[in-house]
């Protein structure tokens, strides 16, 4: 990635609805040559997608947590079978599979505490491959929006 390269890309980080020309403009270049950087950047899988950030409590998921689980045995198909189970539940923002004492850390949001509750006990240590579950409730969730590429 060069410097043009870069500015595109932290530009389009600060607003990814920003128009070609916006982009174009603030990075100096004309409207085709940030187009045609852009669309490398695509093809080169840097950029891959665009998302669109919830207001969480807005659509009723004001409770967010993280979910630590253990699973038993730990081998492929378990990992992957419940990774693919977990993934498909509506609940579900985030899924990190691990190493160390869990295997799995699940970002939930969910509408309350007791819906928190029902998730774990109901949902996942029904699971028979679930060996253990440790839940903390997320205060806030900060993110950064805006991520540097790394000199190579």
């Amino acid at each position: 990635m060069d410097e043009l390269d870069k500015a595109i890309l932290r530009e389009l980080q600060s607003d990814v609805r920003k128009t070609n020309r916006d982009v174009a403009a603030a990075v100096g270049v004309s409207p085709t040559t940030a187009l045609d950087r852009t669309r490398a950047l695509r093809q080169r899988g840097i950029i891959q997608g665009a998302t669109l950030d919830v207001n969480l409590p807005a659509i009723g998921r004001s409770v967010q947590a993280l979910v630590a689980v253990r699973v038993r045995p730990p081998s492929r198909r378990v990992i992957e079978g419940f990774r693919n189970w977990v993934t498909t539940l509506p609940d579900i923002l985030g899924l990190y599979v691990t190493t160390g004492t869990e295997d799995f850390i699940l970002h939930v949001a969910v509408p309350d505490n007791a819906s928190l509750y029902a998730f774990v006990i109901d949902q996942l240590t029904a699971r028979p491959e679930v060996a253990d579950v440790r839940t903390s409730i997320v205060y806030e969730h900060l993110r950064n929006t805006r991520i540097t590429p790394v000199e190579r």
